[in-house]
Formats: structure tokens, C-alpha cells, sequence
């Protein structure tokens, strides 16, 4: 006897769904803007900094790559209120779910941010850091001004190919309870007893933003490379 597929009660529950999303959304985008701002500047100490330095920031970097990032998240989330408590000395002492998924998603995605951008300001030609100099500007202001720009250029397909597997990741963050788009999903299927309908629904959401994405990537490294030509 095949299974009978009823989608009313996903269309009763697209409110909660689409909160779930919205959380999605944030946990994304803020991962996103401030991954990439750390991973930033991890990627410039770890190529101008002094050698102790870089190995420091080289060795975070592989640390956070190496690991489950399931992993990261659940030390981030058991293991920072027990260090908060102990400095503040207020035992009563917290950390939210949100805030604990932030920032172990932004400690492991500046990590692969940082390779990428290290790739891309490598892309840059040596002599562009001569060349501004020679006009007059300091070391800072041609990697902001000069070399900065054209590498970010040159990297920005990857950076959506790493935002694309951000996307997908966030799906962890069930491990602390945090109610993104498939953990709000994961409860409307247990709630209803439509857990086949719920992840059809939730496969299908995913591969449009990723196809999309996908998309987007392509299109971009077309047209990088028709204006390098």
C-alpha cells in the first residue's frame, strides 16, 4: 500500500516555517559579513605579519578546518558559559543558543575565509605593491586601495561557493536546539506526522538557494573572465 501524501498541513504551518528561515537567513548572512572581515584580517597578518605571528594565526586556521564543525558548535555552546562564569564569577552566567551558533560559525568560516582570501590577494601581481608604492602610498593604504580590490574581485566566486556550503551547514545548529528552517520543519513533521512531506519540502527549499547560488558563481566567473580578456 503506498504512502498517502498530505501537503494541508504544510500549508497551515508556513508561518512557523518561514521564522525558521528568517533564523536561516541571519545565522548566514552575519556568519557571512563577519567571517569574511576576520578572515580578512587573518589573511593579511598571516602574509605581512612576523613569522611567529603568522604561525599563530597558521595554526587557527588549521585548527578550525580540521575540526567538525558539529564539534565547534557544541563546545562553543557548553564550554563558553562555564569559561564566562568563571571569569565574571556569576554563576547564573549564560550563553543563548543564537549567540553560541554566531560564534562558532564565525570562528570556523573565517578560518576557510581566510584561505581563500590569502588565494586571492596571492592572485594579485607582485608588482602591484611596488607600483602603489612608487606613486606614494604606504604599505596599507595600496593593500586597501590597490591590492584589496582586484583580489576580492578575483575571489568572489569562491567566496559564494563557501557561503553556499555556509548555507548548508547551518542545518547543525539542531544540536543545541536552535530553530533554523529544518529544525522548524523537523517539529512540524513530528507534530503532524508528516516527516516524509516536511524534508521533501526542506530538500527541495535548499537545492533552489543552492542551485541558485551555483548559479550566481557561474555567471560571475564568466564574466571575470571575459574581462580579463
Amino acid at each position: 500500500m503506498g504512502y498517502d501524501f498530505d501537503w494541508v498541513a504544510l500549508q497551515r504551518a508556513w508561518p512557523y516555517l518561514l521564522q525558521g528561515l528568517q533564523m536561516t537567513a541571519l545565522l548566514v548572512a552575519a556568519s557571512m559579513a563577519a567571517g569574511i572581515g576576520l578572515g580578512t584580517l587573518l589573511a593579511i597578518t598571516r602574509i605581512f605579519a612576523p613569522r611567529p605571528v603568522a604561525a599563530l594565526v597558521a595554526g587557527y586556521v588549521n585548527l578550525f578546518r580540521s575540526i567538525p564543525l558539529i564539534l565547534t558548535i557544541l563546545w562553543i555552546y557548553f564550554l563558553m558559559p562555564v569559561v564566562l562564569r568563571a571569569v565574571t564569577g556569576d554563576p547564573n552566567l549564560g550563553v543563548g543558543p543564537i549567540y553560541a551558533a554566531l560564534v562558532a560559525f564565525v570562528l570556523a568560516e573565517s578560518a576557510y575565509y581566510c584561505e581563500i582570501i590569502r588565494a586571492g590577494i596571492g592572485s594579485v601581481r607582485a608588482g602591484q605593491m611596488q607600483a602603489a608604492q612608487s606613486l606614494g602610498m604606504s604599505p596599507g593604504q595600496a593593500l586597501r586601495h590597490v591590492i584589496l580590490p582586484q583580489a576580492f574581485r578575483n575571489m568572489t566566486p569562491s567566496l559564494i561557493n563557501q557561503t553556499i556550503a555556509l548555507l548548508k551547514d547551518t542545518s547543525l545548529v539542531y544540536v543545541i536546539s536552535l530553530n533554523d528552517f529544518l529544525g522548524a520543519a523537523s517539529k512540524v513533521g513530528q507534530r503532524d506526522g508528516r516527516v516524509v512531506e516536511v524534508y521533501i519540502l526542506v530538500a527541495v527549499v535548499y537545492l533552489v538557494l543552492c542551485t541558485a547560488g551555483a548559479w550566481w558563481v557561474t555567471w560571475l566567473q564568466r564574466r571575470c573572465t571575459a574581462a580579463a580578456t
